[in-house]
């Protein structure tokens, strides 16, 4: 994978409608992002139509990326992930309530492509997750890897709405701890 600052140069090209920067961007960047896709979707004609959508609201979207805000595959990451959750949403043949499976976290261990392509940063903030209570690290997931609301959160761990904001708030200011941030 390139590094971050390559990415950035990449998406600054593409943000001028530079096609050979898109195509080495897309190339650099599509496994990673079919990952995340796949992982949410579960269906891989599902995620093969997200990631093209993602990837055309990536090139639209590619001159309000700000480096100052995110890394390069944080913002792809969650333009793939946010479109995967709408489909989700949005699918008709089920809800999450009848197909719960569809929302859980994947096995507690990355497949090997995902593994071979984690980056540094990615295993400092998993090892920072895995320091949470087990509960605390399947509502961290849900909530923010998954795209549960706060209300289905109260649902599934039987708390009020407040309770699980403020654990969502503690487990991040412990993350952030743990990340040195």
């Amino acid at each position: 994978m390139l590094t971050p600052a390559e990415l950035v140069w990449l998406i600054a090209a593409v943000a001028k409608g530079d096609e050979a920067a898109f195509e080495r961007l897309y190339a650099a960047t599509r496994a990673k992002l079919f990952g995340v896709v796949l992982r949410i979707l579960r269906r891989q004609d599902l995620a093969e139509e997200v990631i093209q959508e993602a990837y055309v609201k990536i090139w639209n979207s590619a001159g309000q990326f700000n480096p100052a805000l995110s890394s390069p595959i944080t913002w792809m990451a969650s333009i793939a992930r946010n479109r995967a959750i709408d489909v989700v949403r949005k699918r008709s043949e089920s809800s999450i309530e009848e197909e719960p499976t569809a929302m859980e976290v994947a096995a507690d261990s990355p497949d090997p492509l995902a593994r071979r392509e984690m980056t540094e940063e990615l295993k400092r903030l998993l090892e920072c997750i895995g320091r949470l209570e087990p509960d605390r690290q399947k509502l961290v997931l849900l909530a923010y890897y998954n795209g549960w609301s706060r209300e289905q959160l109260a649902t599934k761990f039987a708390t009020p709405v407040n309770t699980v904001k403020t654990w969502l708030r503690r487990s991040m200011m412990d993350i952030r701890e743990c990340l040195g941030l």
